[in-house]
């Protein structure tokens, strides 16, 4: 029922091209370098995605557009021939575009001018510093205007539409260019560089800007708010089975361990409340200070949530190595049948992951919260609508908790048909060991993903 209406919910919403593909935390880049014989002229875009922009205001300052673009000025190096050249602003402009869940964008547009001896053959360098430890697009442009540029690294025109239209198939691998050297000669310069248009839009980034769109309706009708609701469900469901969660593994272990519907209902019910305890702690504090980076905090968070699965992983593998039995055990009874300590039940299964353990799966599944239900979140609190942000917060959590207790109990019933599984299990000794050792490298490798950003 919910992919039915949430199908004809995609039918019956338009969504509206997504702004930061790369995500709403971001911060993007583009410089448009003209070298003259006389001068160098830079003129900076700098997109600030929905978060940032939430964080800083920026259309109840003033000042924002000329103190903002002083400091791209101070961040942006320009050198000739391995002399610094100061760039002077001409001008300084701020836009406030549509961004998603009712909530805007910043777009700075500054312009520079610096004098230069280019009418012979020079080296021209060119860095950008300014905010570095933000995650997002970097691109520059490089054109010559009665100067020829020698094979220059980077294009003449904007791969991105100058940050308005970002290809799809460079979103994977965005583009990090944050210095440039580009050789000058008297002459004629020619273009370089295939520019790459914007590609095609996949079905679950199109229901995901429908499903924030909807937030920022000015009318919020039942019907609408119903959609949102099962929405909600439908995408917090889609993204606990995408992977690099681990959600699925720990699933997959929970079933295949002696792991009971009550132990995949379990998880699920951690995932959920985490997920939305998460999201509302990260909302208030993302509201409350402008100095925090959402993508940073994202990313400790990611940390954390690998090595605990990590931790849980190295747990299970000491103990399935040294007893044959994995560890995290609840008590001695319940699987025997008159071992007054838990070590069998007849067939040497195991025995059951502990109420910590499952704690502990779960917080790990959950404690990552996901970018679309937080600035859908920010997004109804803009509008006077908390309440309703936090009910889509939860239904999202319950998607994704949904997503996991239904692999758990899928493989729980699997497992209880499957005899011959039953069996080979009794055989192969091996396997306690094997699975521990899939939950640890499943960990190591969400805390590197993470740590790489």
């Amino acid at each position: 029922m919910v992919l039915l209406f949430a199908g004809l919910g995609l039918t019956l919403v338009p969504a509206a091209a997504s702004a930061h593909p790369l995500g709403n935390f971001t911060v993007n880049h583009h410089h448009a370098i003209t070298v003259h014989p006389d001068r160098v002229d830079l003129v900076s875009v700098i997109d600030l995605a929905e978060i940032p922009t939430l964080q800083e205001r920026p259309a109840a300052q003033p000042a924002y557009a000329s103190r903002e673009c002083d400091a791209v000025r101070r961040g942006v190096e320009l050198r000739v021939d391995g002399g610094a050249v100061a760039l002077t602003a001409r001008s300084a402009a701020v836009e406030s575009p549509a961004g998603e869940a009712g909530l805007t964008t910043t777009r700075l547009t500054c312009s520079f001018t610096a004098p230069a001896d280019l009418d012979r053959t020079a080296v021209l360098d060119v860095r950008d510093a300014y905010r570095g430890d933000r995650v997002g697009w970097h691109e520059m442009t490089a054109v010559g205007d009665g100067t020829a540029l020698v094979d220059p690294p980077v294009p003449a025109s904007s791969t991105s539409d100058t940050l308005r239209a970002y290809p799809d198939d460079l979103l994977s691998d965005p583009l990090d260019v944050r210095s440039v050297s580009l050789r000058v000669e008297p002459g004629t310069s020619t273009a370089s560089g295939a520019v790459a248009g914007p590609g095609g839009t996949s079905l679950l980034g199109t229901a995901t800007r429908a499903f924030t769109d909807i937030v920022g309706e000015q009318d919020l009708t039942p019907l609408v708010g119903m959609l949102a609701v099962l929405l909600a469900l439908l995408l917090g469901a889609s993204h606990a089975a995408l992977p690099g969660h681990g959600k699925t593994v720990i699933a997959a272990y929970l079933a295949g361990r002696e792991g009971t519907a009550r132990d995949a209902v379990a998880v699920g019910a951690t995932v959920t409340l985490t997920h939305t305890l998460g999201v509302l702690v990260i909302g208030l504090l993302i509201s409350a200070t402008s100095t925090l980076a959402g993508e940073s905090l994202l990313r400790v968070l990611g940390i954390l949530s690998g090595l605990l699965v990590a931790t849980i992983g190295t747990v299970l593998l000491r103990s399935a190595l040294r007893t044959g039995h994995p560890a995290l055990v609840v008590q001695g009874h319940g699987h025997g049948h008159g071992h007054g300590h838990g070590h069998g039940h007849g067939h040497g299964h195991g025995r059951r992951v502990g109420r910590s353990g499952l704690v502990g799966m779960g917080i790990a599944g959950g404690l990552v919260p996901s970018p679309s239900a937080l600035v859908v979140l920010l997004g109804a609190v803009a509008l006077g609508r908390t309440w309703f942000g936090v009910l889509l917060v939860i239904a999202y959590g319950i998607g994704m908790a949904a997503t996991l207790v239904a692999v758990g109990l899928l493989l729980v019933r699997l497992r209880d048909r499957l005899a011959a599984v039953e069996r080979l299990r009794d055989r192969f000794t091996a396997l306690p060991a094997l699975t521990a050792a899939l939950v640890l490298l499943v960990g190591l490798g969400l805390t590197l993903r993470a740590a790489l950003g």
